[in-house]
């Protein structure tokens, strides 16, 4: 989601997902461009290394607004709020606003409704990440409930899309930031910059090495504390690491937090037993709806499903603090934090 945050704004940038960690100062031996700004609703951090690092930093900053203009549900000229406050007549859509929407659509329909862009109605009832954060009354959710159902949504063959049922609201922010991370990806590519990563909020891309050749050191964040306390070191290269967590936005009433993740099935925020879901792939566009899908799954149905999917790894943290993997992460994940019992395989 790509509210305004107003309060919150700090509670989001205490409660990003990931940093690196054990960055080489050899890095500074090749030109170096770095940028930051609040965008898609979270703050996005980019450095890259090498000859053309500042053209390809300035650039994918300005693709990431380009996608946001596109795909925010607030901003009145995008395409997603145009859709969301017409309901039955037809929009035509941008390639990137088409791909993201047929993706959010595959994905709803792969995770069973688990993962589902049209969940724009009870995200606006809740508020979360808003100065209107509040527990609504059953006979709210209910009727949001009702306003939720990816076979709502249509796009035909004109790319032109439809929303079939009036109250019916598009949301991406579930998935429009691993789409962002990927085109960021495809510009530094084009630039020839071999080192670079972007961090949207918790989506975590690093491409290639470090500039010394080395492996990225990309921290996993601790659950219970501020940014900054990593319970969790991954080494990689050319990858992207995306987490959903009960701590990136949530509010606190009567005793009880209530994150952003909300189940399309209760219409409550997911009841998991879980802090955090990490997806480890080479597709942050993947990587970030299956982050979300396999929160609201739980760890034994999550790992199940991710088990099934090639080139897609996952760590759950359990609010019992046991860390759960995919068996493709075995020997890969250095917990540093003696509070967590790692778990492999699921066992």
């Amino acid at each position: 989601m790509f509210k305004q945050k107003y309060i919150y704004i700090l509670v989001i940038l205490l409660g990003a997902v990931f940093l690196l960690v054990g960055c080489s100062n050899q890095n500074k031996k090749l030109p170096e461009a770095k940028d930051s700004a609040f965008l898609m609703d979270t703050l996005v951090q980019m450095k890259a290394y090498g000859e053309n690092a500042e053209a390809a930093v300035a650039e994918s900053m300005d693709r990431i607004k380009f996608l946001e203009d596109l795909m925010s549900p607030t901003i009145e000229s995008s395409e997603v709020y145009q859709l969301n406050n017409n309901p039955e007549q037809k929009v035509k859509l941008s390639p990137e606003t088409e791909i993201v929407l047929e993706k959010a659509l595959y994905y709803a329909k792969l995770t069973g409704g688990k993962f589902d862009p049209t969940v724009g109605a009870l995200v606006d009832l809740w508020g979360i990440g808003t100065e209107n954060a509040r527990v609504p009354d059953q006979i709210e959710i209910e009727a949001a409930l009702d306003s939720i159902g990816y076979q709502y949504l249509t796009i035909d063959d004109n790319h032109q899309a439809e929303i079939k049922k009036a109250g019916v609201k598009i949301d991406l922010g579930g998935i429009a930031k691993g789409f962002a991370a990927d085109q960021v990806k495809k510009i530094v590519e084009k630039h020839n910059v071999k080192s670079a990563f972007v961090n949207l909020g918790g989506n975590v891309l690093v491409i290639g090495s470090k500039a010394d050749g080395s492996k990225w050191r990309i921290g996993i964040q601790d659950p219970r504390k501020d940014r900054g306390n990593v319970m969790a070191i991954i080494e990689t290269t050319d990858q992207t690491i995306v987490t959903s967590g009960n701590y990136e936005r949530y509010f606190i009433k009567d005793g009880k937090l209530y994150h952003h993740i909300l189940d399309p099935a209760t219409g409550y925020p997911a009841e998991s037993h879980l802090l955090s879901a990490s997806i480890v792939s080479n597709s942050s566009f993947d990587a970030d709806a299956l982050s979300t899908a396999v929160y609201i799954m739980g760890v034994k149905a999550g790992l199940k499903f991710i088990e099934n999917l090639p080139g897609v790894e996952a760590m759950f943290i359990t609010d019992e603090l046991n860390v759960y993997l995919s068996s493709g992460l075995k020997n890969k994940v250095e917990i540093t934090s003696q509070d967590f019992n790692l778990i492999e395989g699921g066992n």
